[in-house]
């Protein structure tokens, strides 16, 4: 089998210590490519020297919802702009979006550069990679309004229902599943991933975040994602191989990528 890992952040501190030895393990357990994941200017400028010294990684460039006064500085927007245009490997703006999960948060802001870096991508022929939390109404509405499906991209760690992924159907955006799915009360999420077609799903670790069981609340990392593909694929009544080869498929369709 070989996996593809849409989303993780692998300039973690956490894996400091170890990064080259796991990055050798990916290769030997399945893992072919990962694309690292920007949050702010900082790691847009690591991902383009990560997808230079290893040949498995791709990267995106963008700053999280949390973060977006960062692009409120001259020369912000131009410097993103500048690392996709001059490496073919950052191959999306993300992660981008909306997080309303906290108290003190500028609701303008966040939607400001949502727009704001859906338009770089727009620009720069590149898909986005959308983090959405407790934002679901304004991240369908600002979505429509700037024609998000002629971007294309993935719903990144989707956790909305099954309802509402139509919404994102409707605009051809592909799901990024990662271990949440086999939590034994993620019911909403099984439900949405049995409701959303294996052509639109992709697997994601959001590494070192949310490992899946057994592994659950341990560091997370690509070599996980076979917990992942086995969920899905009972949830689908297939084989974890079918999962394996149609989320590589995706991940390429959805990248605009050949491996």
């Amino acid at each position: 089998m070989r996996y593809f890992d849409t989303h993780a952040h692998y300039n973690d501190a956490r894996y400091d210590e170890d990064r080259e030895q796991l990055f050798k393990d990916f290769s030997q357990n399945g893992v072919r490519a990962v694309t690292n994941i920007a949050t702010d200017i900082a790691t847009s400028h690591i991902n383009d020297g990560y997808t230079k010294k290893y040949d498995f990684m791709y990267g995106t460039v963008g700053v999280f919802p949390t973060d977006t006064d960062e692009l409120e500085r001259t020369g912000a927007v131009v410097e993103l702009e500048q690392l996709l245009e001059n490496n073919d490997r950052l191959v999306a703006v993300g992660e981008i979006g909306l997080d309303y999960h906290y108290d003190e948060i500028d609701k303008p802001l966040q939607k400001k550069w949502f727009e704001g870096q859906m338009d770089i991508a727009r620009r720069c022929g590149v898909p986005i990679a959308v983090h959405s939390r407790d934002a679901a109404k304004d991240t369908v509405d600002i979505m429509r309004a700037c024609r998000a499906g002629e971007i294309g991209g993935v719903m990144h760690c989707y956790g909305y229902s099954k309802e509402m992924a139509r919404d994102f159907l409707d605009m051809d955006f592909f799901f990024g599943i990662g271990g949440v799915v086999t939590f034994k009360n993620a019911k909403k999420l099984k439900e949405a991933v049995e409701y959303i077609p294996l052509s639109h799903i992709v697997l994601e670790t959001d590494a070192p975040y949310l490992a899946p069981e057994p592994y659950r609340g341990r560091r997370n990392s690509s070599l996980l994602l076979t917990y992942i593909a086995e969920e899905i694929a009972r949830i689908k009544g297939i084989t974890p191989d079918e999962v394996c080869e149609a989320t590589w498929e995706n991940a390429c369709r959805l990248y605009k990528i050949k491996v």
